[in-house]
């Protein structure tokens, strides 16, 4: 069985934080965030919104843009790294809160790579024929783990949600995929809850965000640069035949600098990091979303999706994007 996917949606806070924010936590400015980031502004949810409130909203938007029904989903996919409880799982408060009978849910813990993992195994479980309708969201709420006392972290993340609906299909529109992990990069990237070793290194278990920068940076720039390259050869295409890539929006100044390296055309990359920040699981699907939106992916386009994050893992596939333009 073949898979699609056939509507999108999104949801952002309505707490909106310029740069200046953080000039009262840490030495920075709105010109330095946005020389090394790109970033122009991020969402923080409330004290009292959740990574399940965000997803449930996401999923209500998708509905209500392309007037699907949701009732008869048969499997819910969050990818997340924020939950609002270890158990249960968002996925399964989604299903409640949606009114969805009869699904599955699961969680996946992927980071930034999140998302395209969710998309991987829901064409997985169609293809299977076990799944006919299945709705994956990447959400995360990373204003609640972040240290604004940390110059290196606390400006580049913002929260927020985007949802996908995967359905079977008699035409493939999901294509070849990658996937890959080098765990001895945990300790590089994490957030920890408790005293035990990562990679076996001791690391500090405050539930806050803790990245090694430089290590994260040279790592992604090569992961992306390479996985596009290795998509395009598994897809039986070269860079040029892709209308739009999708990459995880980490840090604009680095798409840039990879994109300068494949000597493609920034313009050709959707990113949601200048308006939302880093939202990690969220990037992928708040940067489609945009693109369709704002009328640059239009029906038929040939996307490549990927992400890349703490793990240090990685994801990526083709698609033909099925999806009309949202009004």
């Amino acid at each position: 069985m073949n898979a699609t996917i056939s509507s999108i949606g999104i949801y952002h806070p309505e707490n909106e934080i310029n740069n200046s924010f953080f000039e009262q936590y840490i030495e920075t400015s709105d010109k330095w965030i946005r020389d090394r980031t790109g970033i122009e502004k991020r969402y923080f949810s409330a004290p009292d919104e959740f990574t399940s409130d965000m997803c449930v909203k996401a999923a209500e938007n998708l509905s209500d843009n392309y007037g699907k029904d949701l009732s008869d989903v048969d499997f819910v996919i969050i990818a997340t790294t924020t939950p609002d409880q270890l158990i249960p799982s968002v996925a399964s408060q989604v299903q409640s809160r949606l009114k969805i009978k009869n699904a599955g849910t699961i969680d996946i813990a992927a980071a930034c790579a999140g998302f395209v993992n969710g998309l991987i195994l829901a064409k997985g479980l169609i293809a299977a024929n076990t799944h006919k309708k299945i709705l994956v969201i990447g959400a995360d709420a990373l204003s609640k783990k972040i240290d604004l006392e940390d110059r290196t972290t606390c400006v580049l993340f913002g929260d927020g949600a985007g949802a996908v609906l995967v359905e079977a299909s008699d035409e493939s529109r999901m294509f070849e995929t990658i996937t890959g992990t080098n765990g001895d990069y945990g300790k590089d990237l994490y957030l920890s809850y408790q005293n035990a070793p990562i990679s076996g290194v001791e690391v500090i278990a405050n539930d806050k965000f803790h990245q090694n920068g430089r290590v994260v940076y040279k790592w992604a720039v090569q992961t992306l640069s390479n996985g596009l390259k290795e998509l395009s050869r598994k897809n039986d295409m070269s860079l040029d035949d892709v209308d739009y890539f999708v990459p995880h929006s980490a840090n604009y100044r680095m798409l840039e600098a990879v994109f300068s390296e494949l000597d493609m055309p920034i313009d050709k990359c959707l990113d949601s990091v200048r308006s939302y920040g880093n939202t990690s699981a969220a990037s992928v699907p708040l940067a489609w979303f945009e693109g369709i939106k704002g009328g640059k992916v239009k029906r038929g386009d040939k996307l490549m999706l990927i992400g890349f994050g703490g793990g240090f893992t990685y994801a990526g596939i083709c698609i033909e994007n099925h999806m009309e333009a949202i009004s």
